[in-house]
């Protein structure tokens, strides 16, 4: 159980929970779970912490784009944004990069959820380790996140 996975059963909300052998080579870590798992890239979504004007957020944008950090920083009001620093991202969430899940994390930070989630009856998001996803209705991660949806992903380059 991961403080992920124990947030999910106390707000007694509809999930499952999906294991994979995790590849410590896998290059993408939410493309190595839709492989394994046999998701649409679309439904998998990765969860990366910003550092937007000195504040961590967290983007949660679908493994099969990429995160468009001026759009975040616009929807939370921030001049700009960068990727936040490893250490910073594991101290503030208490997960690992790799397995950091939008739920359960050690201090709630502003969480923004791309728009596309919402094409979705339920999407993947990691359930707080590498090799564990945690499948969930976006209204309901939106709920227990605090989060609110925006167009923060773009298409990757294939």
């Amino acid at each position: 159980m991961t403080p992920a996975i124990i947030q999910a059963k106390k707000a007694k909300i509809a999930y499952r929970v999906h294991a994979y052998e995790h590849d410590a080579s896998a290059g993408s870590y939410g493309g190595e779970a839709a492989e394994k798992l046999g998701v649409a890239p679309e439904r998998v979504f990765k969860t990366l912490v910003a550092d937007c004007s000195g504040e961590l957020v967290v983007a949660v944008v679908p493994v099969s784009g990429r995160l468009d950090l001026k759009a975040l920083a616009r929807r939370v009001g921030a001049k700009k944004a960068a990727m936040a620093e490893v250490d910073r991202v594991e101290k503030t969430t208490g997960y690992v990069v790799g397995g950091v899940s939008p739920l359960g994390q050690k201090k709630r930070l502003k969480t923004v959820i791309d728009e596309s989630a919402r094409d979705h009856e339920t999407i993947h998001v990691s359930a707080g380790r590498r090799g564990l996803e945690i499948e969930l209705s976006p209204d309901d991660l939106a709920a227990l996140t605090g989060a609110v949806f925006g167009p923060v992903a773009r298409q990757s380059a294939s």
